[in-house]
Parts: C-alpha cells; structure tokens; sequence
C-alpha cells in the first residue's frame, strides 16, 4: 500500500474530521445525519493516519507527488 494523499489533502480531511465531531457533541447535527457524518469522519481519520485513499488508488488519483 503505496502513499497516495499529499499532506494538505491529509490536514483538510482532519479539520473536516473534527468540525463533524464539534458539531456532533454541540448538538447541532443528530440522528442519521449525525451518525453518517460521524462515520464519514472515522474513515477521513483513518486514511489521513496511513496516507492512503482507496477512492484514489480505484479512480487511479494520486495527491502526493513526492512517491511515483
């Protein structure tokens, strides 16, 4: 498993991961809404932590230019 997100790719789904979770604990989304999002936040987590996309890797999208 190759690294294929660049480091701003890594930072922007982490602040997106955390906006869902801030707004998830001050109660401004709930129910399904909520848990998908929180979700989406989980798998947003995961991938920036090892630096690898399976979407890119699929659709052949590669955000780091440092690796080929």
């Amino acid at each position: 498993m190759k690294a294929n997100m660049g480091i701003l790719d890594r930072v922007l789904r982490i602040l997106i991961a955390v906006s869902i979770v801030i707004l998830y604990y001050t109660h401004i989304i709930s129910g399904t809404v909520a848990i998908v999002l929180l979700v989406v936040a989980g798998i947003f987590i995961l991938t920036s932590f090892v630096s690898f996309c399976p979407l890119y890797y699929t659709f052949g999208l590669r955000t780091n230019k440092t690796t080929r």
